[in-house]
């Protein structure tokens, strides 16, 4: 048998950037690893340098980075993170992206429009990563922009755990924002025990960003605890509206639910005004104190996404994590 072979026992290492360490922490601390010792700054053009302060050779290399505001300059950071792995001889580069940037441009609306989804996945491919992480995608097919393994995980378990123990499952109505979400709304009802289902109907200007018209409800909201639930909530406009229609169509009460909380402003003040009882999201993204409010209530995804890892470096299944369901 020609060749050495080595029977060296293999490596996982945990690695984030600046735009959510406490994320990072928390993921380190459920695989009860630490997180690689990382030299991060920017230069006075605006460049990023980024170095690892120890050895990462032949490792498995989990690099978490969430999307936040200001996104390009987050992603650039992440390409160059796995750029800097790919040259320092890791064995394999999962870039973990809680929120995937550019998530809504998944396709072309109008003629000469780029599909900057696409390119978000063409270019991690290029710097060198191997396989993709993140939780409730905008549009599921974008797992198919990425030329390797992705695997896409769902906070519906973590968030549905919790609302369980907020709302009469008896009189319970679950809520989509739009026609356009109605099957993740029938994933959602049936978590709860087969309730009801309504959607709101909304119109929007695509040459308008971050503004949309609840115009009414498709459904029998009267007199029950509505759980309205969205992939992301940005300037809370599409979802604020979506709770005043409810509340005029006679809804006992309003559950905002959703995983990323982007909350550009106005949103935080819209939301703490839009007369809903709680509004659930998780720390996909960070959420600065002066973005929080009364009924603003923010679970951890940490576990899930230290379970995720842990079954990609043991080579075993991540849709386990779902019940082989999702």
């Amino acid at each position: 048998m020609s060749g050495i072979t080595t029977y060296g026992e293999r490596r996982l290492v945990l690695i984030s950037g600046r735009a959510h360490p406490e994320l990072a922490e928390r993921v380190a601390a459920e695989l009860e690893v630490d997180l690689v010792p990382t030299t991060a700054y920017d230069f006075a053009s605006g460049e990023i340098y980024v170095r690892f302060a120890e050895s990462v050779r032949g490792a498995d290399a989990f690099v978490l980075q969430s999307h936040t505001a200001p996104v390009n300059q987050w992603v650039m950071e992440h390409l160059l993170m796995v750029d800097a792995l790919k040259r320092a001889s890791v064995k394999q580069i999962t870039a973990v992206m809680p929120f995937y940037p550019y998530a809504r441009q998944d396709k072309k609306h109008k003629g000469r429009e780029p599909i900057s989804a696409r390119l978000m996945a063409d270019l991690f491919r290029t710097a060198g990563a191997n396989r993709l992480m993140s939780v409730d995608l905008h549009a599921a097919q974008t797992q198919g922009f990425f030329d390797g393994p992705v695997d896409h995980l769902f906070a519906m378990p973590t968030l549905v755990d919790y609302v369980r123990t907020r709302v009469d499952l008896s009189n319970v109505v679950v809520v989509s924002p739009d026609a356009g979400r109605i099957r993740v709304a029938e994933q959602w009802a049936a978590k709860l025990g087969g309730c009801p289902l309504a959607f709101v109907h909304k119109t929007r200007d695509i040459t308008r960003p971050n503004q949309a018209v609840a115009n009414r409800v498709v459904g029998d909201v009267a007199g029950r605890d509505a759980v309205l639930v969205d992939d992301l909530i940005d300037t809370g406009g599409t979802i604020a509206e979506a709770v005043r229609v409810l509340k005029e169509n006679g809804a006992r009460n309003v559950t905002i639910v959703a995983t990323h909380g982007v909350l550009s402003d106005p949103a935080a003040r819209r939301l703490a005004e839009c007369g809903a009882q709680e509004v659930v999201v998780t720390d996909t993204l960070p959420i600065p104190h002066e973005k929080r409010f009364e009924n603003l209530t923010v679970l951890s995804i940490a576990p899930l996404l230290a379970r995720a890892i842990r079954e990609v470096f043991d080579e075993g299944s991540v849709t386990s994590l779902f019940d082989g369901n999702a």
